[in-house]
């Protein structure tokens, strides 16, 4: 069985493609099948994200193409900017992963989240579309072996935190 353990920019030739959901993508140990149907294994540093159009190789000098699947999901649309950022905000307030267009939040089927976004005035329709939720704020990409950067860094880190609370002196 082919590993595959690092990502690389570009390849001349491709020996397969691999087509996953997002919950699998987000997998730092997996073994999966190729549309060939070849069985294969990924092992990446954890907090490695793969996303659609990545290219793994391993030792063996063989790259496949990770494509992201067609999966359930809930298109989020408002009337308003106004109202897509309350949706947005209060979906980001659970913690919810979403992912971000034109216009639109997708997020992963949920029922309650339905009803909460639809109290706030949204449509939401159930799609199969391909799930390519916000990496977030303090999400670093990893480089060479796994280290983290804060130049990779989507966001700054502060060096120090103070958590202000009302009633708090000045």
């Amino acid at each position: 069985m082919l590993t595959f353990h690092s990502k690389i920019k570009s390849a001349a030739a491709l020996y397969g493609t691999l087509v996953l959901p997002y919950d699998q993508r987000e997998k730092c140990r997996l073994r999966a099948r190729l549309e060939s149907g070849e069985e294969v294994a990924i092992f990446t540093v954890r907090g490695t994200l793969l996303r659609d159009g990545d290219l793994l190789t391993g030792e063996h000098g063989q790259v496949v193409q990770v494509l992201a699947a067609l999966e359930p999901t809930y298109a989020v649309h408002c009337d308003s900017e106004h109202a897509l950022v309350r949706c947005a905000y209060h979906l980001g307030n659970r913690h919810t992963q979403v992912a971000i267009s034109a216009g639109v939040l997708r997020m992963r089927v949920d029922p309650v989240l339905k009803e909460m976004v639809e109290g706030l005035g949204a449509r939401v329709l159930a799609e199969r579309a391909v799930f390519e939720p916000e990496a977030g704020a303090y999400a670093g990409a990893h480089a060479g072996a796994g280290h983290s950067h804060a130049s990779d860094l989507l966001a700054p880190v502060p060096l120090r935190q103070r958590i202000h609370r009302p009633g708090d002196p000045a």
